[in-house]
This record gives C-alpha cells, structure tokens and sequence, in this order.
C-alpha cells in the first residue's frame, strides 16, 4: 500500500522563493543543508503557525513519512518523488586494499526517485505536466 502526500493540500499565505528561505538561513547558499529547523521556519512565515506550531507540524508529517517508510510502504510525495524499501540478497564483497573478501548481510535500503517534475526543475526547465 502506498501513501500519497499532496504538496496541494496545505494553503499558502506567502509566497517566499526557495532562494530567500536559503539566503537567510546561510551565508553561502550554495552549501546549506535544509534542515527541520528551516523547514519549520518556512511553515511558520508561509501559513502564518507559531514557531512551536511550526515544529510540531514539521515533526509530524516527517513522522508519518518514517513510520510508512519502517512499515515497508512506499510514499509518493507528487511533484517530489517516491520512497521505495528494496531489499538486498547477502553478497561477498572485497576490500579493495587488501583484496580479501568479506561477507556482505542482507539488508533493506531506502531508495528514493525524483519525480520528472523535481527533475526537471534541477535541470533548470518547467516540467511538462505543471
């Protein structure tokens, strides 16, 4: 089963570019990691929450994007992308110094795909279906 979460569903006081939400949280914008503190701050000054609202709000969409994730759902943020859980088989891996091989456990991994949208957008283009 797979969770949609639409970016539609939440109104918009603001509009704020994603350069401005940079530019004031870092001094080289280039290089700034997003973090939950930043995107709470974007709740707070584009719908107009508390800055506790905000945080609580940020916390509880990541929280049920996590618990989907754990439980093996895939989600589907649109003009985003898809979390997807890929189990891998057990492999033998080598060191590549030594050559020596090891044994590799199987595992579950987080894989995420943008959708052609975001691609589009890091391309610098406007997506077909916007």
């Amino acid at each position: 089963m797979s969770q949609n979460i639409s970016e539609k569903s939440a109104p918009v006081v603001e509009e704020h570019s994603r350069e401005d939400a940079i530019s004031s949280a870092s001094a080289s914008p280039a290089h700034h990691t997003v973090t939950r503190a930043d995107l709470a701050d974007a709740v707070h000054r584009r719908i107009g929450l508390s800055r506790v609202e905000s945080g609580e709000f940020v916390e509880a969409v990541l929280s049920e994007i996590f618990d989907a994730i754990v439980s093996g759902e895939d989600v589907k943020l649109s003009s985003f992308g898809s979390f997807h859980i890929r189990s891998k088989s057990e492999r033998v891996g080598r060191n590549p110094k030594t050559g020596a091989s090891a044994p590799i456990t199987a595992r579950r991994v987080v894989m995420f795909k943008a959708s052609n949208v975001l691609r589009a957008r890091i391309n610098g283009h406007r997506a077909i279906d916007e």
